[in-house]
């Protein structure tokens, strides 16, 4: 089971192959999703000692040996799970997954992987043996094309298929494609059955995971503040400050802090807007050019992908398009930093334009919200303020994509503080 143009067939023809070679009886039916690449695919493969054993062409309910799992979404959908039984089916599970297309459509997607090996876990106990298969063949192998061999070599040193490795490997030899590769990758897949954490340390890379606790709310605030003195100014930062403490000091009467923690993040982030002058000033950051330079080698050259709102064309939805730009566009940008100052004033040029309008507005009206929220927060408001304090979370993207969330974001803000006057004038 797994992703459409992987090599998932492929890996159902090899193991039909070498049940051939061996003289077994052998069936393979492969079912594809709605697309042949990128959607969900399965090979069913039924082996045999003689072809006669075999009575039908799938796989049939809570009646499979093994699945190899190369991506848990697949494998973790109702076409794989209604063939597995626990004490009966073992799952070889790469527990790396691919995006669905839903990641490009939703900005809250998630990665579901963590769920589906659960799910898996539920339904096949302790049947499921999961690792990293695409980072070993990326790793090892150069290419996550060799993800299925890894798969494969990892269940046949399990002991869960019913061949012989030298037939695999003619099997492989027989497929005529990329041969010293996919049998390479075939012997990893053995090596990572056998001694996982041998091959995790040549993996390298890996990042040791520690919880912590949340950040406290003081701590939260003086971050963003330094950022906005860096942003702008002290002054700027100061007014930040104080409208947080506002914030905190009301609500500490009801003894929550919540709604401080969100106001603290979501006017930071109104606050920040990335304009013209706090692009140049990151670009300008001497922590950002060490990092450059010490990704490249030798003699090279930056240059820069920018739609400047007084320079760069309109497509036909009035949309700015990006122009690539040279190397000298740093110096601009050092001058640009420099002038941060300006910001919000008569002789700022980039204020006149309608997205910087609407930024510096947004700021205005979220302050005037919470203004009003402040007035008559109690307990039985309290959840209601919170949402609408969150709405700025929604606002994502930079220029016609930020104009487009906008749009849901005030949709959704609208109905929150209509909600928490409802609730409001109830109360009294």
């Amino acid at each position: 089971a797994g992703v459409g143009g992987t090599g998932v067939i492929t890996i159902g023809q090899l193991l039909g192959m070498a049940a051939h070679l061996e003289g077994k009886g052998i069936v393979t039916q492969d079912a594809a999703g709605l697309a042949q690449k990128g959607g969900a695919t399965w090979s069913h493969v039924l082996i045999a000692a003689a072809q006669e054993d075999i009575h039908t062409t799938r796989v049939g309910m809570a009646s499979a040996d093994l699945i190899l799992a190369c991506d848990p979404v697949v494998a973790a959908g109702s076409e794989t799970l209604m063939r597995v039984r626990e004490g009966r089916t073992h799952i070889a599970l790469n527990a790396h997954a691919t995006p669905t297309a839903a990641f490009v459509k939703n900005a809250d997607w998630q990665d579901p992987s963590l769920a589906c090996i659960a799910e898996l876990e539920r339904a096949a106990g302790s049947g499921v043996s999961a690792f990293d298969a695409d980072a070993v063949a990326t790793r090892l192998m150069g290419d996550s094309l060799y993800t299925n061999p890894v798969m494969l070599g990892f269940a046949w040193q399990k002991g869960w298929l019913p061949l012989e490795r030298a037939s695999l490997l003619r099997a492989i030899e027989l497929n005529a494609v990329a041969v010293e590769q996919n049998k390479t990758a075939f012997e990893w897949g053995r090596q990572a059955a056998q001694d996982w954490p041998a091959v995790q340390a040549l993996l390298g890379g890996e990042q040791v995971v520690q919880w912590q606790r949340a950040t406290p709310l003081d701590e939260v605030i003086a971050r963003r503040a330094a950022f906005l003195g860096e942003y702008q100014d002290a002054a700027y930062a100061r007014r930040y400050q104080d409208f947080v403490a506002r914030v905190q000091g009301i609500e500490a009467v009801l003894g929550k802090s919540t709604l401080s923690i969100a106001v603290a993040k979501n006017l930071f982030k109104l606050m920040a807007y990335k304009d013209e002058y706090e692009v140049a000033r990151l670009q300008r950051d001497p922590g950002f050019l060490a990092r450059i330079e010490a990704q490249f080698e030798g003699d090279f050259q930056v240059h820069y992908h920018l739609a400047p709102p007084l320079l760069a064309r309109r497509n036909e939805r009035g949309e700015l398009q990006k122009r690539k730009f040279g190397p000298t566009t740093r110096w601009a940008f050092q001058l640009l930093a420099a002038c941060k100052g300006l910001r919000g004033t008569p002789l700022d040029i980039f204020g006149l334009t309608r997205e910087r309008q609407h930024e510096r507005a947004l700021i205005a009206d979220y302050r005037a919200s919470i203004e009003e929220l402040l007035a008559t927060l109690a307990p039985h408001n309290h959840a209601l303020a919170l949402k609408l304090a969150l709405v700025p979370e929604q606002i994502r993207g930079f220029g016609h994509v930020k104009e487009r969330s906008l749009v849901a974001a005030r949709a959704q803000w609208d109905q929150a503080l209509a909600a928490f006057r409802a609730a409001t004038q109830l109360a009294s």
